[in-house]
């Protein structure tokens, strides 16, 4: 197993988990909590592979991750209330880990395909955002993304260290992962948020 299938498993448990309990939130029927969940984990890759490209074995033989996905959601049901009821705390937690993870996961194949440092930030940003995108429009809501919390600003650092940076090295993605998760937890922890401009 390789970098890119460890950052790969992390982000589907994370969004899986995520857009199950969103679902649930919504008080959606089972059908659609796998729905959400699935949609979630894996939008964004799919998103990915059409504008940035990549091989279409490996975009349609995912049969490891989609059993991980169901897994994950499936956790989520059965969950006891008390544990999903704190949906805030666990969306805004599994969050942080699984853009961290797809960002990373984008970059590396962006890299390995050879592209430049522009596309690099650009496959981080469409694989880490993508299935959130999907989720929030299809849940109703502002897509995080737009929000003026510090999101994509840590997913474009990502993108701009992996790709400017050359960062190869699977110590120093693991480092990345540690430092941009624990950033991206302390900026909704501490309400960081970007300066706007209000009209």
């Amino acid at each position: 197993m390789d970098t890119w299938d460890i950052f790969a498993i992390i982000g589907t448990i994370s969004f899986a988990l995520q857009g199950g309990i969103i679902a649930m939130e919504k008080k959606y029927d089972l059908f659609a909590v796998y729905l959400f969940g699935l949609l979630t984990a894996f939008g964004g890759g799919a998103l990915q592979h059409v504008l940035i490209g990549g091989s279409d074995y490996k975009l349609w033989n995912q049969e490891l991750l989609f059993i991980v996905a169901v897994i994950s959601i499936t956790v989520v049901i059965v969950l006891p209330k008390p544990i999903v009821k704190r949906r805030v705390f666990w969306t805004n937690l599994l969050d942080a880990f699984g853009v961290v993870a797809f960002a990373i996961k984008g970059s590396i194949l962006a890299l390995t395909l050879g592209l430049p440092a522009s596309a690099v930030v650009a496959s981080a940003l469409i694989t880490a955002t993508g299935g959130g995108i999907v989720r929030d429009i299809m849940s109703q809501r502002k897509p995080i993304l737009l929000g003026e919390n510090i999101y994509g600003l840590w997913i474009f650092l990502i993108g701009v260290i992996m790709g400017f940076g050359g960062v190869e090295s699977i110590s120093y993605q693991y480092i990345l992962f540690i430092v941009f998760s624990g950033l991206r937890i302390l900026s909704f922890k501490y309400d960081w948020k970007i300066p706007y401009r209000r009209y």
